[in-house]
């Protein structure tokens, strides 16, 4: 599959990279990293990468501006999103040809060519096989630039290699690319040091959970509580796994609201909760997974089928 696709990159003067909507480190480190990994190695190409910009990843990059004739005749690839109502910027279905490249269930299987590994732990590190495969077979070489973002995006699906997606290639991965040249400490820092508002936020959570017999837990942040801690539904996403240090805890979920939505972000240490998440129109990965709630009746419904989750 690598080599398929190294070959249909070749035969592109423009390629167009996409990711899914409300990025985090993977979505941007996958995007870019292949973006400036095709840059260095086909300099003659023109390689954009869309989307709608993050401020929280400011520290990571930025995507660039995409005009409508870009995709004209344009190859598109598509990383770190399962289906194809998250791909931010829907105007990748415009392009002569899509390749998907993800670690998510393959429920939505767009693209004319897919590398889908769900063993992998991140879009990143698919991404890094990729270049591998170009290294070993088409002397590629690997910028600083998309090593550090590659570093980032799998930090940012493992946890700090805490979650049970790594593996031992993962580790392996990791250890090739903090060979190269960029200060990790600037970006551990980027990662998840936190503003005062956003950690006096934190302990509201920990004040506030609910915590089942079950094992299930739930915290509702409402529009009022983000007005009060002067905290964006964005910024939230550094949060989302602050309970799972909680002891008895088998599965969270954290209610954002929206002005016209609840975001919902499921966490789990063991049972399987994509599923719950498709139930209300989300998805992701058995542990890690994200849905949208239309009130806060629909957000009880999230909660009591995770209690039943855990108690199965």
């Amino acid at each position: 599959m690598n080599s398929q696709i190294i070959d249909t990159i070749k035969q592109y003067e423009t390629i167009v990279i996409h990711r899914h909507v409300r990025p985090d480190p993977d979505a941007y480190g996958s995007q870019l990293g292949l973006k400036y990994l095709l840059q260095h190695n086909y300099p003659e190409k023109r390689i954009l990468a869309a989307g709608e910009h993050d401020y929280t990843l400011d520290f990571m990059d930025f995507p660039d501006v995409v005009q409508d004739a870009d995709f004209k005749g344009a190859l598109v690839i598509v990383t770190d999103t399962a289906n194809t109502e998250r791909v931010d910027d829907q105007r990748y279905a415009s392009g002569a040809k899509i390749i998907k490249i993800d670690h998510h269930p393959n429920d939505d299987a767009y693209g004319d060519i897919l590398l889908v590994d769900t063993n992998a732990s991140s879009a990143s590190e698919l991404v890094y096989e990729l270049f591998t495969y170009g290294r070993d077979h088409e002397n590629w070489t690997m910028p600083d630039s998309a090593a550090r973002l590659l570093y980032a995006g799998i930090i940012g699906d493992t946890g700090r290699f805490l979650f049970p997606s790594t593996t031992q290639k993962t580790f392996a991965v990791a250890g090739e690319l903090i060979k190269f040249n960029f200060d990790r400490n600037e970006l551990h820092n980027g990662m998840y040091e936190m503003d005062r508002n956003l950690l006096h936020l934190q302990g509201y959570i920990y004040q506030n959970f609910v915590m089942e017999e079950s094992g299930a837990a739930y915290v509702k942040i409402t529009l009022d509580v983000l007005k009060e801690f002067e905290v964006t539904a964005t910024e939230t996403s550094l949060l989302v796994g602050s309970l799972g240090n909680v002891k008895g805890l088998k599965a969270w979920v954290i209610f954002i609201e929206e002005e016209t939505e609840i975001r919902v972000r499921l966490r789990s240490k063991g049972p399987i909760i994509n599923g719950l998440a498709k139930e209300f129109g989300g998805g992701g990965h058995p542990m890690a997974s994200g849905a949208t709630a239309y009130s806060w009746e629909e957000a009880d419904r999230v909660i009591e089928r995770l209690i039943e989750i855990c108690a199965s």
